[in-house]
């Protein structure tokens, strides 16, 4: 039997909208926009099982988790992907490249920024884990067969410790906060949210652009008129001679 590590005191250490199972487990389920039967799944054999509808807080409340539990080795992707967050792609991108000033490298998502995990947070979560994508798929056979064949090749406990993270929400980028519960932004919002920061940065693009042809104007009207000075001063020497 491989190895197994006590997760960190009182594991899910932070708390969302999924269901725990079995601690031991080397298999943690991500069901994306989807509600399917987390129970079911955890019975199947998962750590843990829930949904993730933002790329940030949502993926930082799962990231907290995992790496709070040394015995989780692989994040299995499953159900449809969340319409303007694109949440899954953003984990992907997430455990692939990391982060950026905050925000997540080469992810899609409307708002895809990072606030509540450190550089070493992350690369914990890069070292331990392996993704498995089989999203759009929504079919709990599927989900099940593939939760057994992790688990067969279940490598042990990670070799390190637990690392605890807090995760605050309050005010977290990319929510709704209504009657004191923080909420997702609608996929239309969300979409807003995105096509406004293309443009900020078609706009801003376009300032540099102009500032460049203003600067390549104005040295040639300069280059000019230096030419036009020294052939006048050169004519002035050969009329005088």
């Amino acid at each position: 039997m491989a190895d197994k590590k006590s997760p960190a005191s009182g594991w899910p250490t932070v708390k969302g909208d999924f269901h725990a199972g079995d601690a031991n487990s080397c298999v943690a389920v991500v069901t994306m926009g989807s509600h399917l039967d987390e129970a079911g799944i955890c019975a199947g054999g998962a750590a843990m099982c829930g949904s993730c509808k933002t790329e940030n807080l949502g993926l930082e409340k799962i990231i907290a988790n995992i790496i709070a539990n040394p015995n989780i080795r692989f994040i299995l992707l499953c159900g449809t992907e969340v319409k303007g967050h694109l949440s899954g792609q953003s984990l992907e991108a997430l455990h692939q490249g990391g982060i950026s000033g905050g925000k997540i490298v080469g992810a899609q998502g409307a708002i895809p920024f990072i606030e509540n995990l450190d550089d070493a947070a992350i690369k914990r979560f890069q070292e331990q884990v392996e993704l498995v994508n089989i999203m759009e798929t929504e079919d709990l056979g599927k989900i099940k067969a593939k939760i057994s064949e992790l688990a067969g090749r279940d490598p042990g406990a990670f070799a390190a410790d637990p690392i605890v993270v807090e995760v605050k929400e309050a005010g977290g980028a990319g929510a709704e906060e209504t009657g004191g519960e923080v909420k997702p932004l609608s996929g239309e919002l969300a979409l807003i949210h995105a096509r406004m920061k293309i443009i900020e940065r078609m706009v801003t693009d376009i300032g540099y652009r102009n500032r460049f042809a203003a600067g390549v104007y104005s040295g040639k009207v300069e280059g000019l008129m230096i030419g036009l000075i020294v052939i006048f001063t050169i004519l002035g020497f050969l009329l005088m001679g």
